[in-house]
């Protein structure tokens, strides 16, 4: 006989509550059956706190991608005015890593040692010598560094919409970072149209296919997105962590 949907709402319901209820996973190596690392981008940063108090819950360290951009709250995501922010993501032992200053994107090399770096918002593009891209890549961890002195920071990097080219990969090398980029089953797609990708989607999606080793990307918000991905965030990390996984900070040289 078929269940009600009444009560099919109710049994998912009480699942969900069962498993928001177990503990956060040990983070010891002898206890898990695989590591996560789970990255964030700045972003829109509308739901902030609220990912950041969720990561507190499950004992969750995560990689800070970070970059200058706008927020929901009207200024930017690196203005002084989110110095206590950062500063708290650094006492709960995250750390950071360079996401560009202005947030633009690479889109072409220009003869060697030169990159075109433009901007999707119609602000205007350029073309990046090697002492710009360095200045560029060093400059979120300047801002960063001027509100929380002891931030950890490893030498790596990312790209906006993870779009490189051979020559700012080399040229990055030479300011000393390495890439970062997700892997395969990493982009948990909270860029997504929700109408088309609905939370509830994405939250099954994510606990089926993500792996052993996965490098996870989300942002702190998502302008565009209609249904707000921290509201699946937790069970969707109580559920990695039932099936074993523990979640770690990435490693100085990055992984692959």
């Amino acid at each position: 006989m078929r269940r009600p949907r009444a009560s099919l709402r109710r049994l998912a319901l009480a699942g969900l509550a069962a498993l928001l209820a177990l503990p956060a996973a040990a983070q010891g190596s002898d206890t898990c059956r695989g590591t996560l690392y789970l990255t964030i981008d700045t972003g829109w940063s509308r739901e902030a706190e609220e990912i950041a108090a969720i990561l507190r819950r499950r004992n969750v360290r995560a990689t800070l991608f970070v970059a200058d951009e706008p927020t929901a709250r009207g200024d930017r995501t690196l203005s002084p005015a989110w110095a206590s922010f950062w500063r708290a993501r650094a006492a709960e032992g995250h750390v950071f890593a360079s996401h560009t200053w202005r947030h633009w994107y690479f889109s072409g090399d220009q003869g060697p040692g030169r990159t075109r770096y433009a901007s999707r918002g119609g602000e205007g593009s350029e073309v990046l010598d090697q002492a710009a891209l360095c200045a560029e890549l060093e400059r979120p961890i300047q801002a960063l560094r001027a509100m929380v002195p002891d931030a950890p920071v490893l030498p790596l990097w990312r790209a906006p919409g993870g779009r490189t080219t051979p020559g700012v990969l080399a040229m990055a090398r030479n300011c000393g970072l390495t890439h970062q980029g997700w892997t395969a089953n990493g982009f948990l797609g909270d860029e997504l149209d929700a109408a088309a990708h609905p939370n509830r989607a994405l939250l099954s999606r994510n606990l089926f296919k993500v792996r052993d080793g996965e490098v996870l990307i989300m942002h702190w918000g998502v302008r565009s997105r209609r249904e707000p991905f921290a509201g699946i965030l937790e069970p969707l990390i109580a559920g990695l962590q039932e099936r074993g996984f523990c979640f770690a900070t990435l490693p100085a040289e990055g992984r692959r």
